[in-house]
C-alpha cells in the first residue's frame, strides 16, 4: 500500500465549506451552542486550540468559533489529529447517515486489523476487494462513497492508521524494526521511504524525541496573546503563540519529548526581543539562527518561506514549484503545518491558490492578523 498520512493537519480537512452541501456550517454552529442532542451523530465538532472532537451536545464549554472544524465522522476528526472528548465520547454515538455509517464501520474493520494482525499477512488482507466484498458493494463504489465522506481512499486511511500506530509504538520505546512490523509495514525499506515525509524524520531520530537537546523556553506577552520561545545554544527551537501557558508548555514537551526542557526567564531576552519586535512592526527582516529537527524536505520549504518577502504571499503551488517539487503540494502544507519555529520561519505567508487562508496552527485569526500587520507595516 502507498501511504499517504495527512499532508496538512489544519488546512480545511472536511471543514464547513467542503461540507455544505449536505449540511450548513452556521446550522451546526446553533446545533453547538444549543447542546442539540438531536444532532448527535449528523457530525462531531473539533477545537484546533484543545486538539479535542466532541459531539453537539457536549457539555463541555463552548469554544470560540473561529477555533471550530466540522466533521461528518468521528474518524475524519481524528485522521485530522484531533482526539476524542472523554467527556461526551463521540465515537460511541451512532451514525445516522446509512452512507457515513457505512464508512464508519469501513474505518472501524481496518483498524482493528491494524492493531490486531501484526505484519503478516496484513497489506493482503486490508484490501478494496476484501473490504468491499464484506460491504456488498463493488470496488469501485465503496472507494467513491468512502473518498466522499472521508476525501481519502480506503487504502490511503488505512496506510495513515498504520503510520499513526507505528508513531505510538515508537514513542512508547519500542525498537525501531518491533515497531515497524507490529505497524504492519512488511519491510524496513517500504518505511524508511515514507518516513521523511510523514513522520518528519527517520524512525530513530524521531523515537529519540529530542534526546540529546538541552532546550530552555520562555512565555511572555505578546500582540498575539502569550509567546513561548524555546532554544539551545545553537538557535531557537520552538516559537509558539496562544492564549494559555500550560498549553504552550504542554506542547513544547509534545514536540520534544524526550529534550532536557527547562524554563528560562532572562537566558533567551535577546531573542524573545527581536521576535517581539518583528511581530510589532519594528523588524521587518528577523534572522535568528535555528536548531530543530527536520528531514531535508522540510528544510528545503522552510528555507523557502524565509525567502517570501515581509508583507507579502505565496501559495502552496507557488512553494512547491520554488523547490522544484511541483507536484509535492500536500507535503509542502504538511512541512508549513508541522513547522515549530513560527515567525521565525514565515509559514503563515503561505495562503491557497485562491488567496484565502488556510488553517494555522496557532489559529486562523492570528494568521490573518500577522498578516494585516506585515502589510500595514510595509505601506507605512
Amino acid at each position: 500500500m502507498g501511504t499517504s498520512v495527512m499532508e496538512f493537519t489544519k488546512q480545511d480537512p472536511i471543514r464547513p465549506d467542503s461540507m455544505a452541501q449536505s449540511q450548513n456550517a452556521d446550522t451546526m454552529w446553533q446545533s453547538v451552542l444549543a447542546r442539540d442532542r438531536a444532532a448527535d451523530g449528523a457530525f462531531v465538532y473539533a477545537v484546533r486550540s484543545t486538539g479535542i472532537y466532541c459531539r453537539p451536545s457536549c457539555p463541555s464549554r463552548r469554544p470560540h468559533r473561529e477555533q471550530v472544524s466540522f466533521f461528518p465522522l468521528p474518524e475524519a476528526a481524528e485522521r485530522e489529529g484531533f482526539r476524542e472528548c472523554r467527556r461526551c465520547q463521540p465515537r460511541a454515538t451512532g451514525t445516522r447517515d446509512p452512507r457515513t455509517r457505512l464508512v464508519a464501520r469501513i474505518c472501524r474493520e481496518i483498524e482493528q486489523r491494524i492493531a490486531g494482525d501484526g505484519a503478516a499477512d496484513n497489506d493482503s488482507r486490508t484490501t478494496l476487494g476484501t473490504l468491499a466484498h464484506q460491504a456488498r458493494m463493488s470496488p469501485h463504489q465503496l472507494e467513491r462513497t468512502f473518498r466522499s465522506v472521508m476525501g481519502i481512499t480506503p487504502r490511503q486511511y488505512a496506510d495513515e492508521r498504520r503510520m499513526r500506530h507505528l508513531k505510538s509504538r515508537l514513542k512508547k520505546g519500542d525498537n525501531v524494526t518491533t515497531a515497524l512490523y507490529d505497524a504492519g509495514f512488511g519491510s524496513s525499506s517500504r518505511l524508511y521511504e515514507r518516513a521523511p515525509t510523514h513522520l518528519g524524520m527517520t524512525p530513530a531520530t524521531y523515537r529519540q524525541g529530542g534526546s540529546g537537546m538541552s532546550i530552555h523556553y520562555t512565555i511572555v506577552n505578546s500582540p498575539m496573546g502569550r509567546l513561548l520561545v524555546g532554544a539551545t545554544e545553537k538557535g531557537v527551537s520552538a516559537v509558539y503563540l496562544g492564549e494559555s501557558d500550560a498549553r504552550l508548555e504542554n506542547a513544547l514537551k509534545k514536540e520534544y519529548p524526550r529534550a532536557d526542557i527547562r524554563h528560562d526567564s532572562a537566558g533567551l531576552s535577546a531573542w524573545v526581543s527581536k521576535i517581539l519586535g518583528h511581530l510589532r512592526g519594528r523588524e521587518p527582516h528577523l534572522d535568528l539562527p535555528t536548531d530543530i529537527q527536520a528531514t531535508a524536505f522540510q528544510r528545503r520549504v522552510w528555507e523557502e518561506l524565509r525567502r517570501i518577502p515581509y508583507g507579502t504571499t505565496k501559495t502552496y503551488t507557488e512553494v512547491a514549484r520554488a523547490i522544484g517539487r511541483p507536484n509535492a503540494v500536500r507535503a509542502v502544507a504538511r512541512a508549513c503545518a508541522t513547522n515549530p519555529v513560527s515567525v521565525v520561519v514565515p509559514c503563515h505567508r503561505v495562503v491557497r491558490g485562491d488567496g484565502k487562508l488556510a488553517g494555522y496552527r496557532w489559529g486562523i485569526e492570528r494568521k490573518r492578523s500577522l498578516l494585516e500587520r506585515e502589510k500595514a507595516a510595509g505601506n507605512s
